[in-house]
């Protein structure tokens, strides 16, 4: 028998992040642990964190939700996924809380990744800023090594953010440098289309979310035609019906998605839109969503499992001041876990 206690956080950025929908100065999570009523040394560690201006389970009572849905847990001593199908954060939290307590260990899964043998490729991300703010960024990156850079863009005037991704291109030909980049919704329809065409002159590797989310035949008739490829991420949160998800990806059938546990459904809803994905041959690969390295340990060691060759969003564990620590490294452009290393303990 287990009890939840709920352990409320607030993370700490070491500088603002922006996006297309504001800045972030810090992030509330809370962390769900499971602990065994008989064995104090038998617990596990979820986290649920979501975006209060994204998430589409976010509420201003979340922390009494979040509560209600630990209790019944407790009394069914088993996570039921359907009633926390529209929760994914909560879902998140609690199903990779059960999965770390029901393993006995911080390899959640066992893969290459989580044995310490091998590294998981990821992209370098540049966060909007002023124009040199995100060159620096941009240096950084390419300093270190990263040959996937995704730049968000949006929030500067277009021909800056395209000179940015010039620079880019003058020094490095796609093969040596893939680039993408998130347009957060931020295009308009009238206006998307010739956007598409001057970014496809710069061999980008593809465009997330390029107008609005909810525009299902906008959106549909922009993938039939783009000259590069788009990928969903805003559109895919608050559809977590089955038979929904199948319905918006036959409609729109984009040629990528992009899954985010935390808002598109947690482990068992991002493991649906990946079959969903299959089924219209689109491509897809994982990413964090500002998670503590709780929250991207049990990302991290879930997307392994599944050997995508594509660079993954996960490089946000370097974001916080007052960050969990836990055994994740980023060298050169892969993250990496020392499963030797030091876990957070059970106290």
């Amino acid at each position: 028998m287990f009890r939840i206690k709920i352990i409320p956080h607030q993370l700490r950025f070491k500088r603002p992040a922006g996006t297309s929908r504001g800045v972030y100065t810090d992030h509330k999570v809370w962390f769900v642990v499971f602990r065994d009523n008989n064995d104090a040394s038998h617990y596990g560690i979820g986290e649920c964190a979501p975006l209060h201006d994204l998430s589409c389970d976010y509420i201003p009572d979340y922390a009494k939700t979040l509560a209600s849905f630990c209790k019944i847990t407790e009394e069914k001593q088993q996570v039921d996924r359907e009633l926390l199908r529209h929760h994914p954060s909560i879902l998140f939290g609690l199903e990779t809380a059960m999965q770390h307590y029901q393993q006995r260990s911080w390899q959640l899964w066992d893969s290459p990744f989580s044995r310490g043998e091998e590294g998981i490729t990821i992209n370098g991300l540049v966060w909007m800023g002023d124009h040199a703010t995100m060159m620096q960024q941009i240096e950084s990156l390419l300093s270190r090594g990263f040959r996937c850079i995704k730049l968000k863009i949006g929030a500067l005037d277009f021909e800056r953010e395209l000179h940015l991704l010039r620079f880019i291109r003058n020094h490095y030909t796609a093969n040596e440098i893939t680039l993408r980049v998130d347009a957060n919704g931020n295009f308009t329809y009238d206006e998307v289309m010739e956007k598409l065409h001057q970014l496809a002159k710069l061999d980008i590797h593809s465009i997330e979310q390029p107008i609005a989310a909810g525009e299902w035949q906008k959106m549909a008739e922009l993938c039939a035609s783009t000259p590069l490829p788009i990928a969903l991420d805003e559109e895919l949160i608050g559809v977590n019906n089955p038979d929904q998800k199948r319905e918006l990806l036959a409609t729109i059938r984009p040629q990528y998605i992009i899954l985010k546990p935390s808002l598109h459904g947690g482990i068992a809803g991002c493991t649906e839109w990946i079959n969903r994905a299959d089924e219209i041959n689109a491509g897809w690969w994982i990413t964090s969503a500002l998670e503590s390295n709780i929250g991207l340990n049990s990302i991290a060691q879930w997307c392994a499992t599944f050997n995508n060759p594509l660079p993954q969003g996960l490089g946000t564990g370097t974001l916080y001041t007052n960050n969990i620590p836990m055994p994740l490294e980023i060298r050169g452009d892969r993250l990496w876990l020392d499963p030797n290393g030091k876990f957070l303990k059970n106290e």
